[in-house]
């Protein structure tokens, strides 16, 4: 099966049924199924050929989720563009996906044709009718790369196939688990898996609808509850603890909701324990990444406040070692993993493909340990990626922006960590001799190169960096630095320290 042919499945059980729903306007399966194969035929025509790329730029629209299901159909790949990205962002994930076209909303357009995408299109075409026959798909072509920060410099693009997505969603249902009568709140965007395959494809396969959230604001999330009665959504922890918030401030009837899973990053129990009293459920924390989700969760029935959970069936977790052998219960290590919602591998790099899937197995890089119960124990992460609010960051991507700046002579970033947000961009710089600019001045520069989540909130100048053995700068000499002194922050931002 493709992802084309699930949608087209359900239509044709139930073709009438209101599967989307955004702002005030909705969409039937009938309708969602017959424009995205005239969608699909549009693309076709315009000579695009299977497995070409096309970017989308766009919102949780209804919008989206057409260009999403009009590409699968046709064979084509689909690369979602993250909407908080800046223009030289954009212009690397286009460059290096070699998109053929970009799809980019209305708002949205400038920033695209700024980032040099060769095509960019500001809307849906208009579509005739026809039944010209599309194109066989099979299940293991790629259908979509989904670019995530990581070690590197630049971001890494993940490849999942129709078959592997189809496999999250699955996992998903059973997991949550999801049937008809659930509605789906998509409060993340669909550029992250979040939004995409734990959120709308699941809400589609178990038959049900999705609520579609075009831009997050705590107050539209508790709003677009209240008024669509959602059940459901799953949501990053810096997001959950402001929607808590809000409904602290200003009530909103979310008697609806019945399930709640959080992950991107830890949710501290006190998080959970604010949401059951706010919003009446209880949160499940979980683990996944854009490289495979669901892996690890709190089953509905027995959840254990503070663990990542356990493995979800159909999905084997490891904890090993650096040669991949498995540590004894109790103690840290990597977490590898084989389901069958694996990706496949990183477009156009042969080398970290290698590196995360060795062995048959794919490791995370990130730490943890397993208890006598078969519960996981977030430990930390393997690599220096930052993760601020659920988004990862790149340190390496953020100090090349740094140092573009000509005063800039060498730079250390890392992460600190944040009781809601997780993690907080910290950015060590040291500066010529001769040059003495403030922190405000390098903040703006880097915000012009880089999103704003990826912005460092505070830039500390510091005489000489810490390095190693080999005269690299050390990240993790400078975050125990930072957090046995804590008012380092303070002395180090004094007039160039």
């Amino acid at each position: 099966m493709t992802l084309g042919d699930l949608l087209h499945s359900r239509a044709l059980e139930n073709p009438a049924k209101t599967v989307l729903f955004c702002e005030d306007r909705t969409m039937s399966l009938e309708e969602l199924d017959k424009s995205t194969s005239r969608l699909a035929r549009w693309f076709l025509d315009e000579g695009l050929q299977p497995g070409d790329r096309v970017a989308i730029h766009w919102s949780n629209r209804i919008e989206t989720v057409q260009l999403f299901f009009g590409l699968w159909k046709a064979g084509l790949i689909a690369v979602p563009v993250n909407i908080r990205l800046k223009a030289p962002e954009i212009s690397y994930i286009l460059e290096h996906s070699e998109a053929r076209m970009c799809f980019s909303e209305p708002t949205l357009a400038q920033l695209a044709a700024e980032a040099g995408a060769g095509s960019v299109l500001s809307g849906l075409p208009r579509l005739e009718s026809g039944d010209a026959a599309l194109p066989e798909v099979n299940p293991d072509q790629p259908a979509v790369i989904l670019y995530t920060s990581g070690t590197t410099a630049r971001p890494k693009g993940a490849i999942h196939t129709h078959r592997t997505l189809l496999e999250n969603s699955r996992l998903m249902v059973a997991a949550v688990p999801l049937d008809s009568c659930d509605r789906t709140l998509v409060a993340t965007q669909m550029m992250h898996a979040v939004g995409l395959y734990m959120d709308l494809l699941p809400a589609i396969h178990s038959r049900g609808s999705a609520v579609l959230l075009p831009v997050f604001e705590a107050a539209a999330v508790l709003d677009a509850i209240e008024r669509f009665r959602c059940s459901y959504f799953t949501i990053l922890p810096a997001l959950l603890h402001a929607a808590a918030e809000e409904q602290a401030r200003n009530p909103r009837d979310v008697g609806s909701l019945t399930k709640v899973l959080a992950g991107g990053d830890t949710v501290p129990v006190s998080l959970q324990e604010r949401v059951r009293i706010l919003l009446g459920v209880e949160v499940r924390e979980g683990y996944g990444m854009t490289e495979a989700v669901p892996l690890i969760f709190n089953s509905q029935d027995t959840i254990r406040q503070g663990s990542l959970g356990v493995a979800i069936t159909g999905v084997q977790v490891r904890i090993v070692d650096f040669s991949d052998r498995d540590v004894p219960e109790g103690e840290i290590g990597e977490i590898a993993v084989l389901g069958p919602g694996n990706c496949i591998g990183y477009w156009n790099d042969p080398r970290a493909t290698e590196t995360l899937l060795r062995n048959g197995w794919m490791h995370t890089g990130d730490l943890a340990c397993r208890d006598s119960d078969g519960y996981y124990w977030f430990q930390g992460r393997g690599k220096e990626i930052i993760v601020r609010g659920g988004s990862n960051i790149s340190p390496q991507e953020v100090e090349e922006a740094l140092y573009q700046h000509p005063s800039v002579m060498e730079v250390g970033v890392i992460g600190m960590p944040d009781p809601i947000l997780g993690e907080r961009v910290i950015a060590f710089v040291s500066v010529r001799p001769t040059d003495a600019p403030s922190e405000k001045e390098l903040i703006e520069f880097a915000r012009r190169r880089l999103a704003d989540y990826k912005t460092p909130e505070r830039v500390l100048f510091i005489e000489q960096m810490p390095r190693g053995l080999t005269g690299k700068v050390q990240r993790r000499a400078l975050k125990e630095m930072l957090i046995a002194q804590p008012d380092l922050i303070e002395q180090c931002a004094e007039a160039g320290i």
